[in-house]
């Protein structure tokens, strides 16, 4: 096998079997190609040349992000054999992608023991949006969740839980936590990704605290492969422009992948006329830079940074901002500055050992009507990890990890003392860690893997997450998985819970707070019916995790308040999820799941569901080729109803309806490098009829009125299942130089 156009050299009744792989976005650079016993790796033009021997050979081509394509070959005694394109399918979910999550080393995600979904840019795509929040909507079972209506603050709910409970890296990195998981999401740009790989369920086993609920792991594009050029452009009827532009640069072993994204919405909109913000307005600026050195024995060495510069505001459309922290207009303001960096580099040893790196800042200023919040957090991260294969039948991993974050603001999380004698005291919270996992290969057929870690909190002492997973593979085409572990999490309410920051309630903790604790238990099924012009896959899988600790905010005993204390009693979260792929005739393919979900917590024999979890959801997504270069795809989210903080006295229902967020879009492709989009969004033209209470007195002036308020209600922004905008249109551009 070489890298480039494979050479040959012709034997006796030996042809050569040329051609080309393309995909629907044109060639498909690096493919891997297989005929008969004889592999070989297509250039970075799709072009492949393979030696085979004369009669019947099966082709087979593997490439990221695409199906399989296998035929049978007749192949004559000729000199060459010229096959011409052979076109594959794009895959939005990549059965046999290599995924790296899910044990933190690479490996064919179906011969994984833990569960993985993979999602590619290819999905993503069906639904053009300009941020990671936005896309996450397509998986099953992940729900990208509006957490204010006023800012638009937003996290991502995996099976039910609250976005603290998800861990997002990038890279493998972890990057998005703490206080950037209020506004640091809608700050990756969708252009960069090469892949999203989810894991549902605590990884805290292998990445330490926040990895409770699930993990988000956002891999960036390889330098060495992306297209020399990139660039997406997009605008809306709501005057939302977009746009992405990524270019790479170098030679030999040495690569540059630069990536560019600019949103830009300041067209304010009330259209159900409360007098607020439908939409946060926002002006963000996004810079992203990865340089990589091309080594030999797959080591790795790369290094990656990002800076993002995001303004953004909502409130009274009178509001301007001479208006920020007056009681006059209410608007809530924020301003973000962040960098991140990501490096890793395997040491020049004979042994695999990887040294990881990674590091951000993070700055907030900003007002939530009178009440400023100011707050500025950096995050180290280092990490060394060790793998051998032994045997041939275990693959062992350790490694020492060591996470600093040093946190402050301007309220009394970081505040020592009392009234006068009150004084400011950074949070220095160091949290060392060492695990170690084996992945043993007991048979052809099954997989054992077993891991330990064990971390230290200052405040907690030694937190210790063990986790096991078997997979059996009867057949290539049945597989299932058992998994169990457990997951942890040491709280920073006023970083992580967008609530302890809006100023329309005041924020109570009721007691000293203990580490949350978990354990998960899952059960995965995976059936293929692959055939030469169709295929049919199934996923299925059921789910129990049980909370203990439990940090829950309470919004009923006071409607001015938000209380935090720790659950006497535990937290249920379970369900049952399954998702299709298939592609039917001559280019339809359809992706969709659904899930059910029972997420409620039982405290004094009292059984309460969790907020926003409802109790099904699901996605779709369709697509057609047709005649003339075009696409047609129907995407969309459905959700049954859920639980709402609703006030005492409240006009508003304490559930949400059934609803649906449905998309179509409309591609065309002009020959390889171009193409144009354009559809319509939230096609049902679904919001949320009333998601502010009071919007008429957002500084509660006028609450004690006993005639006007005879209910007690306060302003509150809290009630936000779905988004506020409506049905609009959009029209985007792409354009890629190989």
């Amino acid at each position: 096998m070489a890298m480039g156009l494979a050479t040959v050299v012709c034997g006796q009744a030996q042809t050569v079997v040329c051609g080309r792989v393309v995909g629907p976005e044109g060639p498909v650079p690096f493919a891997s190609v297989q005929v008969g016993e004889r592999g070989v790796v297509a250039d970075g033009h799709g072009r492949f040349a393979a030696q085979a021997g004369v009669g019947s050979a099966v082709l087979r081509i593997d490439a990221l992000g695409h199906a399989t394509l296998e035929r049978l070959l007749v192949v004559p005694a000729v000199d060459t054999l010229r096959l011409g394109d052979q076109r594959l399918e794009a895959s939005a979910t990549a059965l046999e992608e290599v995924v790296v999550t899910g044990t933190m080393a690479p490996i064919a995600r179906d011969a994984s023991p833990v569960p993985v979904e993979v999602i590619t840019p290819t999905l993503f795509r069906k639904n053009p949006g300009p941020a990671l929040l936005d896309a996450v909507g397509m998986v099953n079972g992940v729900r990208p969740q509006l957490n204010c209506s006023v800012c638009n603050t937003g996290d991502i709910h995996i099976n039910g839980m609250e976005g603290p409970y998800t861990m997002v890296l990038i890279d493998g990195m972890p990057i998005v936590s703490g206080l950037s998981t209020v506004y640091g999401l809608s700050g990756i740009p969708i252009s960069l990704i090469e892949r999203v790989e989810v894991v549902k369920g605590p990884g805290s086993a292998l990445y330490g605290s926040e990895a409770m609920g699930g993990i988000i792991n956002v891999i960036t594009k390889d330098p060495a492969l992306a297209p020399r050029l990139g660039v997406d452009l997009m605008s809306t009827t709501w005057s939302e422009h977009n746009a992405d532009i990524g270019f790479t640069v170098g030679r030999g072993r040495l690569r540059t992948l630069t990536g560019i994204n600019g949103f830009l919405y300041d067209a304010p909109r009330d259209g159900n006329g409360d007098g607020f913000t439908d939409v946060a307005l926002q002006k963000r600026l996004s810079v992203f830079a990865k340089l990589t050195v091309q080594r030999t024995s797959a080591r790795r060495a790369d290094l990656a940074v990002r800076y993002v510069h995001e303004d953004r505001w909502g409130g009274e459309m009178a509001w301007t901002p001479r208006h920020a922290g007056g009681d006059e207009v209410y608007g809530e303001q924020i301003a973000t500055r962040r960098w991140e960096m990501v490096g890793q580099y395997h040491l020049p040893l004979r042994e695999l050992v990887l040294v990881q790196v990674s590091a951000n800042g993070h700055r907030q200023d900003s007002w939530y009507g009178t009440r400023a919040y100011d707050a500025v957090q950096q995050v180290l991260f280092a990490q060394l990890t060790w793998r051998r294969r032994l045997a041939g039948r275990h693959d062992l991993l350790a490694g020492l990890a060591h996470r600093i974050t040093w946190y402050d603001d301007n309220t009394p999380a970081t505040a020592v003392g009392e009234g006068p004698l009150a004084r400011n005291k950074v949070d220095r919270r160091p949290l060392p860690g060492f695990f170690l996992q084996d992945e043993w290969a007991v048979s052809p057929r099954s997989v054992l893997l077993a891991g330990y870690r064990m971390d230290h909190d200052r405040d907690h002492g030694l937190v210790h997450s063990p986790r096991l997973a078997y997979k059996f593979a009867p057949s290539g085409r049945l597989s299932l998985r058992v998994h169990a572990g457990t997951g942890y999490r040491v709280v920073n309410l006023f970083t992580e819970e967008h609530a302890a920051l809006t100023g329309s309630r005041t924020v109570v903790i009721a007691e000293t707070l203990r580490p949350e604790r978990s354990w998960n238990a899952s059960l995965n099924a995976v059936r293929k019916w692959p055939h030469e012009k169709c295929f049919l896959g199934l996923d299925a899988s059921l789910f129990i995790t049980r909370f203990s600790n439990r940090i829950l905010p309470d919004y009923d005993t006071d409607p001015t308040l938000i209380v935090y204390r720790n659950l006497d009693g535990h937290g249920i979260a379970q369900g049952a999820s399954v998702n299709l792929e298939a592609r039917l005739g001559k280019g339809f393919r359809v992706n969709a799941g659904a899930t059910w979900m029972d997420v409620h917590t039982v405290e004094g024999g009292r059984r309460e569901k969790q907020w926003f979890a409802p109790d099904w959801q699901g996605t779709f997504a369709l697509s057609q080729d047709l005649p003339g270069r075009l696409t047609v795809d129907l995407t969309g989210q459905w959700y049954g109803p859920m639980r709402l903080p609703v006030q005492p006295n409240d006009h508003r229902p304490d559930r949400s309806p059934w609803y649906a967020l449905v998309n179509i879009q409309l591609k065309h492709r002009f020959k390889e490098r171009f193409e144009v989009y354009g559809g319509v969004k939230n096609l049902l033209d679904h919001t949320p009829t009333d998601p502010i209470m009071r919007p008429f007195d957002p500084f509660n002036q006028a609450v004690d009125d006993p005639v006007g308020n005879p209910g007690g209600n306060t302003f509150d922004t809290a009630w936000m299942y779905a988004p506020m905008q409506g049905v609009r249109m959009f029209l985007g551009a792409r354009f890629t130089l190989d």
